[in-house]
């Protein structure tokens, strides 16, 4: 089952000789369950293809499908709706509200919705990231690496369609950042959870099942490695 699609997605900014083309007809297609890196050097378009997806920004032309749902269809209300239901998302800095202890910050977004965690995956979930024992600290008491796993639980407490990584151990040294590599692989192997990762760092890209290159806003390379 497809999860996500783009069909000759192009972004273009400025205009006359100000003209830039961060994607120039983007090509993609990724079924539910994979575990999918997106890698490219700084300008390469990843970070403008992680806004699209995430329906923060709109191509300038082609479309973008994600669980059936075409993006271009939907308003800015239901396009913020649509992206904290069905699209997880994790940056390099973790965006934790420091007051709330983890348990508060991961079911913050059902919180929005006047919703309660179904307890059983919620503890799946912290059962699965390491972080049963850390639920009720503040992130100031927290490791980096503790911070990132929390921020992975909140992104996928929704059950997400897709979760997109953003240089999600950018931020990390070595030691976390595979932590946190690892802890993305539990998700995507034990919670089934579709995954895209976007890293400049080849070595995390590699960890993914499939890596796709990105270069001055073309695929160049789509390799499956297992």
């Amino acid at each position: 089952m497809k999860i996500l699609k783009c069909e000759g997605v192009k972004k273009v900014y400025g205009s006359g000789s100000n003209q830039v083309t961060a994607l120039d007809g983007i090509d993609l297609s990724v079924d539910k369950g994979e575990f999918v890196a997106i890698l490219g050097a700084s300008g390469s378009g990843k970070s403008t293809l992680l806004h699209i997806l995430g329906s923060v920004d709109k191509p300038t032309d082609g479309r973008v499908i994600i669980d059936g749902t075409a993006l271009s269809t939907l308003n800015q209300t239901q396009a913020a709706i649509f992206r904290r239901r069905k699209v997880g998302l994790v940056y390099q800095f973790y965006n934790l509200i420091p007051t709330l202890t983890a348990r508060k910050n991961i079911v913050m977004p059902l919180a929005l919705d006047q919703k309660k965690p179904n307890q059983a995956y919620f503890d799946q979930i912290a059962d699965v990231l390491g972080i049963a024992d850390k639920l009720d600290a503040l992130p100031h008491q927290l490791s980096g690496g503790e911070q990132q796993r929390v921020a992975i639980a909140r992104s996928l407490i929704y059950r997400p369609a897709l979760l997109l990584a953003d240089e999600p151990t950018g931020n990390l040294d070595q030691k976390n950042a595979k932590v946190v590599v690892d802890m993305l692989k539990l998700s995507n192997r034990n919670l089934e959870q579709t995954i895209l990762l976007i890293t400049h760092d080849e070595k995390v890209a590699m960890e993914a099942e499939r890596v796709i290159t990105l270069e001055d806003g073309h695929i160049v390379s789509d390799e499956r490695r297992r």
